[in-house]
């Protein structure tokens, strides 16, 4: 089975621009990111689909593979799918460009789930128990049903809960998935739907379109780097 990363890596991000071009100890995000995934050893193929010349240039010029976007992009889907589209590629994995802490272990169990030729999408999750983070809209929740498969993504505190007699537990979705790639090539063709528009969480168009999204439980993954501050707790990591 042909196994390709794409690690999309936008340079204008709206919370923390250029983030991914910060220091993170020795070398910035984007190269934590590109390294980790690398030494995983679980692919074919690693490359990095960046809209920046800068970002193009940081993994070029240190010996890695990178793709310039042709197009404007609203979602980092959209951005691998026009460089999947003409791969020989059986499953593609989108390494989030601000997940510096991949690991082998959580992506190892994502590929698994396409072992069930019924999962055409599947994604990370790990426990929320932070109070203050679960109710963090920079938190994206996700409630599963008893066969780990998504029911809703939502940036606020789902369930709620009402019941105060019973003992929730809260996921939080870790922004790592992967497609067959027919699956991902879909997505692209479908316009954004309302709750994706409304929440600003792509995966939604999935669920909003009859495809559903397998969840795997994962243990900690770091920290996601979406505000400055993200990048102090990562640097308290290395």
């Amino acid at each position: 089975m042909n196994i390709v990363a794409m690690i999309p890596a936008r340079y204008a991000a709206t919370r923390f621009p250029a983030k991914l071009m910060q220091m993170l100890g020795n070398k910035t995000v984007i190269r934590h990111t590109y390294d980790n995934t690398i030494a995983t050893g679980l692919f074919t193929e690693v490359v990095v689909v960046t809209d920046s010349d800068i970002i193009y240039k940081e993994i070029a010029d240190n010996g890695g593979n990178a793709i310039m976007s042709k197009k404007n992009h609203e979602s980092g889907s959209d951005r691998i799918a026009e460089a999947a589209a003409d791969l020989e590629v059986d499953i593609i994995v989108n390494v989030q460009g601000d997940e510096p802490f991949v690991q082998k272990e959580p992506l190892e169990k994502l590929l698994q789930q396409f072992d069930d030729a019924s999962v055409q999408v599947a994604s990370l999750m790990q426990v929320l128990a932070d109070q203050k983070n679960i109710e963090d809209p920079n938190y994206v929740k996700v409630a599963v049903d008893r066969n780990n498969n998504a029911l809703f993504f939502s940036r606020s505190v789902i369930p709620y809960p009402r019941s105060k007699d019973i003992a929730i537990t809260y996921y939080e979705h870790i922004g790592v998935y992967a497609f067959r790639k027919k699956a991902l090539l879909d997505f692209t063709s479908w316009p954004m739907t309302p709750l994706e528009a409304a929440e600003k969480i792509e995966c939604l168009r999935y669920l909003e379109y009859g495809i559903p999204l397998r969840m795997v439980l994962t243990k900690y993954m770091g920290v996601e780097i979406d505000t400055p501050e993200d990048l102090i707790k990562a640097a308290s990591l290395l």
